[in-house]
């Protein structure tokens, strides 16, 4: 039998009885990491596109992949994006890992059908499978339909991913609900889409979604509902109504014993408080609880959920946590997209897309839009004299002053390394040079310390530029107003400079300072 590779996470050692049940069947094997196979990965990419053959002699019987308790999708698919690049053709052997009592009650394991839908040939649901499992494999050479070993015993939880026994109404009901949820760009957004169509699968006088409020630390903190759905004592089936009755969400507290117990990792709890029906189901993403999906039957004549509904809710319940766990990834991944990592503000990627949404606002509604280009004047000397540790330290506390001035409608990005640019919506040539006569005027007064204690000194130059007096695009208002920003630089720095009209000129005009003090003032430049 040739050799085969065990693919692993670089954080998780591999099984004691995986790797014990391989060498006592004779099998050699190969231990790979995720994070060595990257590299790896891009090797073999640019050996293909050179035409150049892999020297590393026979390619495996089988990759091997080691699925943990709750295992994350997102780790699935890059493990079998990995042996796909690696090791074409190798069939995919997914390897599950026993768990204990408490874990087994806590974390969900993802079926047999689902693993063989992303790409898995075959399931092992216990260690010594395996021999058998490569021995079938070897024979029939990784292809077709791979038969388990007689004595195979499916696990208590390898049970289907929906009930057995369901309606076809209900099935292209559930399937429509997971596919929704792919279109789901926030998580509350995600969270309304998955309680407008549980309504049409289960019904129950409301429903609720509850997290955990500390969203940077699952499983901790009390319970904060994102989404309430409600209908009256006699139950609404008319979708319009049921939408028209979004309500906001509950206080914190407001949660049922059994979401309580539920999120507590008790798993699923249903029972009667209260004189009202309640079904409590986790929802579990990995191995964290993030929250729980609430039900509630109540007033005379309401029923207990029966067993299918809350076979039916738990099987849903995995993608639901998925889909809400990735739109917080997802939104965080967009933040930091636009966000510079030093001062914490805007970045020039952000700025684009606001100046852009500012110009169309004020083409339709005939306002204007002005923007502020902004240099620190001899940052250099900061950073020669005290290190760029008190240079860096210097920008985020600029950020915090330009911030206190202005208001929050208005944008601030770090544009380059000492530049900001500061957007403001509505704003005219005049009221732009009050605010930026205002914030030079405050960095004049603002004692820097850098994080050490200094007391810096530091002034900036200004160019002003505003859409349409200005500029026509949103690219020419940068342009019009770093253009301004130079003059003031040429002007003896600490200033403020207006960019050129693009209509016929006018007379110099003054800008008035705010607070007083004696200095430079700022002064029109044609």
């Amino acid at each position: 039998m040739s050799h085969v590779i065990l693919l692993t996470d670089a954080h998780e050692a591999p099984a004691y009885e995986l790797i014990e049940a391989l060498r006592a069947a004779g099998v050699k094997t190969l231990i790979e990491g995720l994070r060595e196979v990257e590299v790896e990965v891009a090797l073999a990419k640019q050996r293909k596109r050179e035409g150049v053959a892999d020297s590393e002699g026979p390619p495996p019987l089988a990759v091997l992949y080691e699925v943990v308790p709750g295992a994350d999708m997102v780790e699935l698919h890059t493990a079998i994006d990995h042996a796909k690049a690696f090791w074409p053709g190798a069939p995919l052997v997914a390897c599950r890992r026993q768990t204990n009592g408490y874990q087994s009650h806590n974390l969900r394991s993802l079926d047999s059908a689902t693993l063989k839908r992303l790409g898995f040939l075959a399931i092992a649901d216990k260690s010594a499978q395996l021999p058998a499992l490569l021995r079938e494999i070897e024979g029939h050479g990784g292809s077709g339909e791979l038969r388990l070993p007689e004595n195979f015993e499916p696990p208590a939880e390898a049970t289907s991913s929906l009930p057995p026994k369901i309606k076809f109404s209900d099935l292209r009901a559930a399937f429509d609900l997971v596919t929704s949820l792919h279109y789901s760009g926030d998580q509350n957004g995600a969270a309304n889409t998955v309680l407008a169509g549980l309504q049409g699968l289960i019904t129950a006088d409301r429903w609720a979604i509850y997290l955990f409020s500390e969203s940077k630390d699952f499983d901790s903190g009390p319970l904060e509902a994102i989404a309430v759905r409600k209908v009256g004592q006699e139950g609404l089936r008319n979708d319009d109504e049921w939408e028209r009755l979004l309500e906001p969400a509950l206080p914190v507290g407001s949660e049922t014993k059994a979401a309580r117990r539920a999120a507590a990792g008790m798993g699923i709890i249903k029972r009667k408080e209260r004189g009202q029906f309640v079904v409590a189901v986790p929802l579990i993403c990995g191995e964290r609880i993030l929250g729980v999906i609430e039900g509630v039957r109540e007033g005379a004549g309401s029923r207990a959920f029966k067993k299918t509904d809350v076979a039916l809710l738990d099987s849903l319940s995995l993608p639901i946590a998925s889909a809400l766990a990735n739109a917080v990834r997802i939104a965080e991944a967009e933040r930091l997209s636009q966000t510079d990592d030093l001062t914490k503000l805007h970045n020039a990627r952000y700025l684009r897309q606001f100046l852009l949404n500012e110009i169309r606002r004020a083409r339709r509604y005939g306002s204007s839009v002005a923007a502020l280009f902004l240099d620190l004047d001899d940052f250099k000397q900061i950073n020669d004299e005290h290190g760029h540790l008190v240079g860096s330290h210097v920008l985020m506390e600029m950020a915090a002053v330009i911030l206190s001035s202005i208001r929050d409608t208005d944008a601030v990005a770090r544009y380059g390394g000492d530049e900001f640019v500061i957007v403001l919506p509505d704003t005219g040539t005049e009221l732009a040079g009050q605010v930026a006569e205002r914030i030079r005027h405050r960095i004049t007064r603002h004692n820097f310390t850098g994080g050490r204690r200094l007391q810096l000194s530091l002034t900036a130059s200004f160019g002003v530029a505003a859409f349409p007096k200005h500029a026509s695009s949103p690219q020419q208002l940068i342009a019009c107003a770093d253009t301004a920003m130079y003059e003031a630089k040429a002007a003896n720095k600490n200033c403020v400079r207006f960019a050129a009209d693009l209509a016929p000129r006018e007379s110099p005009k003054r800008v008035p300072n705010i607070e007083t003090e004696t200095g430079t003032n700022a002064e029109t430049v044609n």
